[in-house]
């Protein structure tokens, strides 16, 4: 755990203080948002801490992994790649916890998060691939191996390749890759149930995509395999598996070193996840940007999985890794959070959403604060004409959600891991986290005509029993 100078700006709200009517019959006041003062944005950490927590999990390197341009025709290459190596990470935590000698490690519970984090990262993975089969500009162009115009010849640079025929006399190489770490694990002996049941999940999970990972899954349909080693570079990426810290001798050091990987990974992902979601939105592309915000919101769901990992980390072990790495608050004002300049860019990045929605409804800013936001809204949800709009907005909130869970869950985690007295150790940066799940919706129109609708029908429903009654 790591923490950061995080304090969240209110945004105040311009919701009228009566509603517009649908009726001559009704009007509801829409009760104002709650607020908390003296609440401002989460828009910088601390230096040192920032440059510190960069250095503890080697993220300039990473970062070159991630942002290297090498495939410029692939559209999807800057978002799919940082979660392949995310994917990468995680089978190498399941051999670093398969391999820990600790007899006090609850071994069984750990295997279990693994799959079911590698299971989860596999599903957004796969949504990532779908994309680009319904993306006119993108399909074609990501790096595959046709695996049948080989007519059965395995060549020497891949002699993990196996040969078999489908459908009659079609010949396919099924080619595995050589540098990722999920083969080998299907080979040793404590981690071959759990390597199955992943390639069994990649099979399922690739099935509407127009090719496949290529890390051994069974490939029944014959599909072309991505070219997974030039993409992933897994011997580059574990090149990166020690960090700078590897010298303190104690076993949870690998464990947090190597979780925190994995959630920068997925950070990266969000953010370019996020430029795609305001690019597809400008474009007026508005059932793409619902897909990729519902990507979005579980993108911040698997954040908050890999969050909970720190839960089943040995508690003497790790408080003492935490003295050892000396990971505390810079100054006084600072809260127990995270150092990651990643996540504050894609929680600025999500809130920033709020600014499409006038562009979405087809109407500017009332200047004055009137309601023509919310009136759009409420014509939109009640007419059912444009349904990709009514995706979209629903997208967005659920974006929102998702969002304050993660932060709610944070601290959370944190209390538990670390103890409540430290976690709380100062009460307004204890505070200043609470604010960002606690301060009122990004979205007040959307929520302004949803209650108003509410009440609408709620009204409607009392005035045809009471009319049923009369008759």
């Amino acid at each position: 755990m790591v923490d950061l100078d995080w304090k969240a700006k209110m945004v105040s709200s311009n919701i009228p203080n009566k509603s517009p009517k649908l009726s001559n019959k009704l009007q509801v006041s829409i009760p104002a948002p709650f607020r908390i003062s003296n609440v401002s944005s989460p828009l910088s950490a601390s230096p040192s801490a920032s440059k510190a927590y960069d250095y503890y999990l080697r993220l300039p390197e990473l970062r070159k992994l991630w942002e290297a341009k090498e495939f410029p025709a692939w559209k999807n290459e800057g978002v799919l790649k940082p979660a392949l190596h995310a994917l990468e990470i995680t089978f190498r935590f399941i051999s670093i916890v398969l391999s820990d000698p600790r007899a006090y490690l609850n071994r069984r519970e750990w295997t279990r998060r693994l799959q079911s984090l590698t299971t989860s990262q596999i599903e957004v993975i796969a949504m990532l691939c779908e994309d680009e089969n319904n993306d006119k500009t993108a399909a074609g162009t990501a790096p595959i191996v046709d695996l049948t115009s080989s007519n059965g010849v395995l060549t020497r640079e891949t002699s993990s390749a196996e040969v078999w025929k489908i459908h009659g006399e079609t010949t396919v190489v099924n080619r595995t890759s050589e540098a990722s770490l999920l083969p080998r694990l299907a080979t040793w002996m404590k981690s071959e149930d759990v390597a199955q049941k992943i390639l069994y999940s990649i099979e399922c999970e690739m099935r509407r995509c127009p090719y496949t990972l290529g890390l051994g899954e069974p490939n029944l349909s014959g599909k072309p395999n991505l070219d997974y080693d030039a993409v992933c570079k897994p011997t580059e990426l574990h090149a990166l598996k020690s960090s700078p810290y590897d010298h303190i001798d104690n076993p949870e050091n690998a464990t947090l070193y190597t979780t925190h990987q994995i959630l920068e990974s997925w950070i990266q992902t969000g953010k370019q996840l996020l430029k795609r979601i305001a690019s597809r939105m400008d474009a007026g592309n508005f059932e793409a940007a619902a897909g990729d915000c519902y990507l979005m919101e579980m993108i911040w769901k698997l954040l908050e999985e890999i969050e909970d990992l720190h839960l089943l980390m040995d508690p003497d072990d790790f408080l003492h890794l935490k003295s050892q790495l000396q990971i505390k608050s810079v100054n006084e004002t600072e809260a127990f959070c995270f150092r990651s300049k990643g996540l504050i860019e894609i929680t600025k990045l999500s809130k920033e959403l709020k600014h499409k929605v006038p562009f979405i409804l087809g109407v500017e800013v009332d200047p004055k604060g009137g309601p023509r936001i919310q009136e759009a809204a409420m014509r939109l949800y009640t007419e059912k004409k444009e349904g990709n709009k009514v995706f979209l907005v629903q997208a967005l909130q659920a974006i929102e959600a998702a969002l304050k869970r993660f932060f709610f869950g944070y601290k959370q985690v944190l209390m538990i891991v670390m103890g409540s007295l430290e976690a709380k150790a100062n009460v307004a940066s204890s505070d200043s986290l609470s604010q960002i799940f606690l301060e009122p919706t990004y979205f007040p129109s959307l929520d302004a005509a949803k209650t108003f609708l509410g009440e609408f029908w709620s009204h409607e429903h009392v005035v045809s029993r009471s009319t049923r009654s009369r008759k």
